[in-house]
């Protein structure tokens, strides 16, 4: 059973927006969902109240309390989200369950600085050097020099880029309502769908 951590240090990079989707991805594909979120804020279950009934089921996994505990049996994946901040103890608490690590983040500066920090971060810490990573772009937009700074930076990685995933308000859109790109209609967010090919083909891998 894979856990799936999507993380970074830095807020505001759409962590909740890749951990909601993803666990929308694998549910869509028949597989028995969980959703965690260790965030105070519980973006994720504040996303899952909102979930209409009728589509593919995603379960809560309550973490709140920091009890970072293997979820019931049928579980085929779990998916955590994860706060800003994400360091010491409360990393190596996510780390002793995490088998994946998803790190997604944006075209700014900030963003590459808190990522750069943060992969560094992972291979020293106990269970880091197990983890398989990779990075999503976030909010992009593609032919501007913040996109060409990111992928020149991302190319400098020993980690695999498994997506760039534009600015588009179908996110926003869609969280609103506690739906993914795959509880509508494919030709509404068929642009949205292809750029999710490689990370859907990652996740799918032994």
């Amino acid at each position: 059973m894979p856990v799936i951590v999507v993380a970074n240090p830095k807020g505001g990079v759409g962590k909740s927006t890749l951990a909601t989707n993803l666990a929308g991805c694998l549910a869509a594909a028949g597989h028995s969902v969980m959703l965690g979120d260790v965030d105070r804020q519980q973006s994720t279950a504040q996303w899952l109240a909102l979930r209409p009934g009728g589509l593919a089921p995603i379960q809560g996994w309550d973490v709140a309390g920091g009890s970072l505990v293997r979820p019931p049996q049928g579980t085929t994946h779990v998916v955590l989200d994860t706060p800003a901040g994400l360091h010491g103890k409360k990393l190596d608490s996510v780390l002793k369950i995490a088998d994946r690590m998803l790190v997604p983040l944006q075209a700014s500066l900030f963003d590459i600085q808190a990522t750069h920090a943060f992969l560094n971060e992972l291979r020293e810490r106990p269970g880091g050097g197990k983890l398989r990573l990779g990075l999503v772009g976030m909010r992009v937009r593609e032919n501007t020099k913040s996109h060409d700074h990111l992928s020149d930076y991302l190319a400098t990685l020993q980690v695999p880029l498994l997506a760039m995933l534009r600015e588009t308000q179908n996110y926003v859109q869609l969280a609103a309502r506690g739906l993914t790109l795959w509880d509508v209609a494919p030709s509404r967010v068929e642009r949205d769908l292809t750029q999710w090919a490689l990370l859907q083909a990652w996740v799918r891998a032994a």
